[in-house]
């Protein structure tokens, strides 16, 4: 057994950095009814600030059009599809985290593309009917929503341009002056409006220190660093249907929270905030990892500590309801997302869901717990045990000491495990059904709730103490507050007459 003395001596603050993003599929699924019905849930039940993803400038959006004018083709810009995908953002309390990319095939300069949705990768082939793309889009958002609130989204110029995939040769000088006329143009409409990048992923963090040493000498406007956070290895296994990755400890990616900012301090910009923009434990949207409680049990100390480190760190997705890989296969195909199709909560929904129950002051915190206390006074926590072997003998006790005055105090408790709110068991011991009925994914939605659990406590002069068990990636919210027993107010009552009861 762990013992754990929890005081009030800490000042730490424990910020929501982590709820600041969440990253989405593709703009153009939010047309899909089903994507908002996932977003209004996460928004009633996490909330988060702003949300993130690729395609803005990509065709089925097709904000960027040409039509033939007297013999001559000239822009035409088409914001139907993206206002309306911004205003339902919008209404649910969420801002744009605005990514620039892809590019419109008829202003690429080759046929190169990514994913089955076939987002362009190549620079422009005229820079000067980008830039006035770019700034009819900046134009138009401020039109419609105002300056002011446009003045609130950041402007992230294209994604992870350091790899082939993304951007044709993972070219850094084209990149740069993709940057360099974009973020011009934006500032050509109002310099107030933030722009950053370069959006890269790990492991080429030589980007970052080039990049805002080409701002500076080049005298190009830079509001925010971005950055890409995954910590799978390279795939032991590829089918047609999933991508097997192990992945290193958690630690890996906070190591590269804190590599990064001290990159950037050791800067010409030593201030600028840093958003990481992307983050999970796999790259892959078919790796079933994204399924399982370890996924939620291994990313409790990033949503822990992330913050620390970064303005804000934005969970890669929210939603199932994702195609870069065409559409998805399976009710579980190892997709991004907290929510599963079929409106079924993963286990790292409920993750999330534990995080936004906790307060803001830091009482007690290290690899398997964080415990905070809110602002009435009432302490919440997380525990969980993380395993990354195989096996089952790896349950662990802990008994928490809470620093609490005399008195009787209600404590209730919810957990996932491998047992409980793992609706990707449930559908494995249902024979894996690829396309469920109704009726199975209802069962599906019941299986994926916590356990909860509560009961009385007295506080002595120790304080109040918990003896807390965990099984195998359990992840459980504990919270904790003060009793107002009015038993006594209610005259002749007695449960011992009811049958069953003492």
């Amino acid at each position: 057994m762990t013992t754990i003395q929890v005081k009030r001596e800490s000042e730490a603050i424990f910020l929501d950095n982590w709820k600041k993003c969440i990253g989405t599929g593709r703009l153009g699924l939010a047309l899909q009814q089903e994507y908002l019905e996932h977003l209004k849930t996460v928004q009633d039940e996490i909330g988060f600030s702003y949300i993130r993803g690729h395609g803005l400038l990509h065709d089925d959006i097709g904000i960027y059009r040409e039509i033939e004018v007297d013999g001559e083709k000239r822009p035409f810009y088409n914001f139907t599809y993206i206002d309306r995908i911004f205003d339902s953002f919008l209404e649910l309390g969420l801002k744009p985290f605005v990514e620039i990319g892809f590019m419109p095939k008829l202003l690429a300069s080759d046929h190169q593309t990514i994913f089955a949705w076939e987002g362009n990768v190549t620079p422009p082939n005229d820079y000067q009917k980008w830039e006035d793309l770019i700034k009819a889009v900046t134009q138009h958002f401020i039109d419609r929503y105002g300056r002011e609130e446009v003045l609130t989204w950041p402007f992230e110029i294209w994604n992870e341009p350091n790899l082939v995939n993304f951007w044709k040769d993972a070219d850094k000088e084209e990149y740069f002056k993709l940057y360099q006329v974009t973020a011009n143009a934006i500032k050509s409409i109002d310099q107030q409006i933030q722009v950053g990048g370069p959006a890269i992923c790990g492991g080429s963090d030589e980007w970052i220190t080039d990049f805002l040493t080409f701002c500076k000498n080049e005298n190009v406007p830079v509001d925010f660093v971005s950055r890409h956070a995954y910590t799978s290895r390279s795939p032991h296994k590829v089918t047609a249907d999933y991508y097997y990755q192990e992945l290193a400890e958690p630690d890996k990616m906070l190591a590269e929270f804190k590599n990064v900012r001290q990159l950037i301090k050791d800067s010409d910009f030593p201030d600028l905030p840093f958003h990481i923009t992307e983050y999970n434990t796999s790259y892959s949207p078919i790796n079933p990892v994204h399924d399982t409680t370890l996924n939620a049990a291994y990313l409790a100390k990033i949503l822990s500590e992330g913050g620390d480190h970064v303005d804000s760190f934005s969970y890669w997705t929210f939603s199932d309801i994702f195609e870069e890989l065409d559409v998805p296969k399976a009710q579980f195909h190892g997709g991004f997302g907290l929510m599963g199709l079929g409106n079924v909560r993963k286990p790292t929904y409920h993750l999330f869901a534990f995080f936004n129950r906790l307060g803001s002051k830091v009482l007690y915190r290290d690899d398997h717990i964080l415990v905070t206390e809110k602002n009435d006074g009432n302490i919440s926590l997380v525990v969980w045990n993380l395993v990354m072997e195989k096996g089952d003998d790896h349950n662990r006790v802990i008994n928490i000491q809470l620093p609490l005055a005399n008195g009787k105090y209600f404590v209730s408790s919810k957990s996932i495990s491998e047992k409980h709110a793992n609706p990707w068991r449930v559908w494995q011991e249902m024979g894996r059904p690829r396309f469920p009925s109704k009726a199975q994914v209802e069962t599906l939605k019941q299986s994926a709730v916590p356990l909860f659990e509560s009961f009385q406590e007295h506080a002595n002069d120790v304080g109040l103490q918990l003896d807390v068990q965990l099984t195998k990636n359990e992840v459980k919210l504990i919270e904790v507050e003060l009793l107002k027993d009015e038993t006594p107010s209610y005259p002749g009552l007695d449960d011992s007459l009811i049958d069953s009861y003492s």
